[in-house]
């Protein structure tokens, strides 16, 4: 062999060890920014079904390059086991809250085991509804109004301290026929019953509770004619 083909062949060697080395730090330094930076994000360990409950086999870690998460995403396996899977789930996919339901969040939709959400036509509640957000409690009331004699319409509390889900503000007709806005609650299932009663026969209003007010009493019905003698009452006696 040559001279002048041993220093090419030479040359080329050095260059491919050059690129090697090059690669091979180059992996190095992102595994160790990857263990350095600690964070982990629990995937799939394999293809999950719809009505899998998750054991500590079906998910596993990788490590995530930045400090925060994917939103509903987490970083414990301990987190997520026990929670049924109701959304097909390939593997190495991220496990995400959207796509399981556990005994505190069906699935993302805020509605813990043995309770239910249900939704209600509210009236006269526009400017307690501009405050309303999912999280903040409220009191239910229930007014039925007897057209050939107002004196009689009865309003009662009969609901207290409910947590709100969600607000459609915009007009929905409901089962009487009026076009109200819609405000969807968290209920056990007598609540529920309850509510889809008054929401079918009644009038729905809604008052907003301090969040930590968390007391209750039951209050009996109470008509606007007792409202009215028990004011008159109460001024001709204040005027006595």
């Amino acid at each position: 062999m040559k001279k002048q083909d041993t220093v090419k062949l030479f040359g080329v060697a050095l260059v491919v060890a050059i690129i090697s080395t090059g690669i091979y730090y180059m992996m190095f330094a992102m595994k160790a920014n990857s263990e350095t930076n600690g964070v982990t994000l629990v995937v799939a360990a394999k293809a999950l079904k719809p009505g899998t409950v998750l054991a500590s086999t079906d998910v596993k870690t990788i490590p995530w390059p930045a400090q925060t998460l994917p939103k509903g995403a987490y970083r414990d396996p301990k987190d997520v086991v026990g929670s049924t899977v109701f959304d097909t789930m390939a593997e190495e996919e991220p496990v995400l809250a959207t796509r399981l339901a556990s005994a505190q969040s069906g699935g993302g939709a805020g509605v813990p085991d043995g309770m239910r959400a249900i939704s209600v036509h509210v009236a006269d509640s526009t400017g307690v509804l501009a405050l309303l957000s999912g999280g903040q409690k409220v009191d239910v009331q229930v007014v039925v109004g007897r057209a050939n004699n107002p004196a009689e319409t009865e309003v009662r509390t009969a609901l207290e301290n409910l947590t709100v889900l969600s607000v459609t503000p915009q007009p929905e007709q409901g089962a009487q026929g009026q076009s109200m806005p819609v405000v969807t609650l968290l209920a056990n299932p007598a609540q529920a019953d309850v509510l889809a009663l008054a929401d079918s026969g009644a009038r729905v209003r809604l008052s907003l509770r301090n969040p930590l007010d968390p007391a209750t009493q039951g209050r009996n019905a109470l008509s606007l004619g007792t409202v009215m003698h028990g004011a008159i009452g109460s001024g001709v006696a204040q005027n006595r």
